[in-house]
């Protein structure tokens, strides 16, 4: 048997397939994946996440600062900048799969929300399983997102936030964790 692309074979059975190595991203339900805010719209962002189509994060969607549950008003959607701007990363899970292929993502979870400090690294989907847990604190001082969509984001540990996820940390981060995130990057690109 010959395949006419190159990557790594999958058997189901007797079923085989090939799972190309260089591809977009195709989404499903539950997936944790990492982006990267592209325009603010109205009552939705648009987000990057490495797809054929950008995704939308509706204001629906998302928890409030302070974690309040309420009913999103005119005042909410004038402020949306406050909460995410352009060029912002985050963490969401995907909510749902529209017919045209674009995602539906949602951060009304404590552990997704936008990232502060760390370093984003692009790699091909296809490189990342889908298993139970994407959020690994590991035992040098990095904490890391395995997102489905090929970014793996590489932060510093820190304490839960009790904001939402919307607050930024901008606290200079020791020499010791910096010199950990840049090791445990270049082992991932290497």
């Amino acid at each position: 048997l010959y395949a006419s692309v190159a990557g790594v074979v999958d058997r189901v059975n007797k079923l085989i397939s090939v799972l190309p190595l260089k591809t977009r991203y195709n989404g499903e339900i539950g997936d944790v994946v990492v982006g990267r805010i592209v325009e603010v719209q109205q009552k939705r962002w648009r987000v990057d996440t490495n797809s054929r189509l950008d995704s939308i994060l509706a204001l629906a969607s998302v928890n409030l600062p302070g974690g309040e549950l309420r009913r999103r008003g005119a005042e909410d959607e004038l402020s949306m900048r406050k909460y995410l701007v352009e060029g912002d990363l985050i963490s969401a899970e995907v909510q749902n799969i529209y017919h045209d292929g674009s995602l539906s993502l949602h951060t009304r979870s404590l552990k997704y929300g936008k990232l502060g400090q760390g370093c984003l690294i692009k790699v091909s989907p296809s490189l990342i399983k889908r298993r139970k847990t994407h959020f690994h604190q590991l035992a040098c001082g990095a904490s890391v997102i395995l997102g489905n969509n090929g970014f793996i984001w590489i932060s510093p540990i820190r304490g839960e936030d009790a904001e939402g996820g919307f607050t930024q940390n901008l606290e200079v981060v020791p020499e010791a964790e910096r010199e950990a995130i840049a090791r445990l990057r270049n082992v991932i690109l290497c």
